[in-house]
């Protein structure tokens, strides 16, 4: 120290250099540790819409799915129902042994026939609507698995960069200094750059595949949807025109016992 000192060229031109330097380098540490730098989230404000997005979309989907799973029960129920009634009137029927047994038999075979198409139209409706639905909620966990990936790789990206920054730092003062350790210090530099440079690579991959994957989804699931949602109304509205179908032709038969 004694000889720099003494010498306009050397490194240092006064103790006080020294000292600045140490500053310096404890700031920056300090600013690194404490996360200063970098965040440690994205806040791209694209990002953060599109994870507003698959959340909420999650929420309405599993809804939707949730009430669909509850249509399809209730269409079973019904079904049961108005076989097990139907069994019922028909056994009424047999008593009677007139006209009003007889209508009272139709009335139970009638009830069967709609109880058929219940459970028919339960299962479609299992099929094209409930689940499509369950589908896409694990369509949508799936992209939620890949944006837990990326915050990861953006998490690994920063800490590697941060490392490297105190890296730097550790190898710039062991080079002032002339240590005997800068060799060892360049060598592990230079393998967490590589490390970094790795990581970062592997963020931006996963981030412009995943804005290829949505894309995609968004396209698909817009016409998934309308289809399923197409089906559905189809189905309610055959389900709706056979029953009424069914009890308008039975109507007469009925009308002439009441009259009778």
């Amino acid at each position: 120290m004694e000889r720099l000192r003494s010498h306009e060229t050397g490194i240092f031109k006064k103790p006080s250099d020294l000292m600045q330097i140490f500053k310096d380098v404890q700031s920056r540490v300090s600013d690194v540790v404490l996360g200063k730098e970098k965040p440690v989230e994205e806040s791209d404000a694209e990002y953060e819409k599109l994870k507003h997005y698959i959340f909420e979309l999650e929420n309405h989907l599993a809804e939707a799915q949730k009430h669909a799973y509850r249509l399809v029960k209730r269409h079973r129920e019904l079904g049961q129902s108005l076989s097990d009634f139907g069994k019922a009137v028909k056994l009424l029927g047999a008593s009677e042994g007139n006209a009003l047994g007889k209508a009272f038999s139709e009335l139970g075979m009638k009830s069967e026939i709609l109880s058929v198409k219940l459970q028919n139209e339960a299962h479609q409706l299992l099929l094209n609507f409930e689940e499509p639905l369950k589908d896409y909620v694990r369509a949508v966990q799936s992209i939620k698995a890949t944006i837990a990936e990326r915050a990861n790789a953006f998490r690994r990206q920063c800490e590697l960069a941060e490392t490297m920054k105190l890296k730097e730092i550790n190898l710039d003062k062991l080079m002032l200094i002339r240590s005997e350790k800068v060799a060892e210090a360049e060598r592990e530099y230079h393998e967490l750059k590589a490390e970094s440079e790795q990581a970062t690579k592997t963020f931006e991959t996963i981030v412009k595949l995943m804005s290829e994957e949505i894309g995609r989804f968004q396209e698909q699931k817009t016409l998934d949807m309308g289809i399923a949602f197409h089906e559905f109304a189809k189905g309610q509205a055959r389900l709706a025109n056979g029953i009424a179908d069914a009890w308008r032709s039975l109507l007469p038969k009925l009308e002439a016992c009441s009259s009778s």
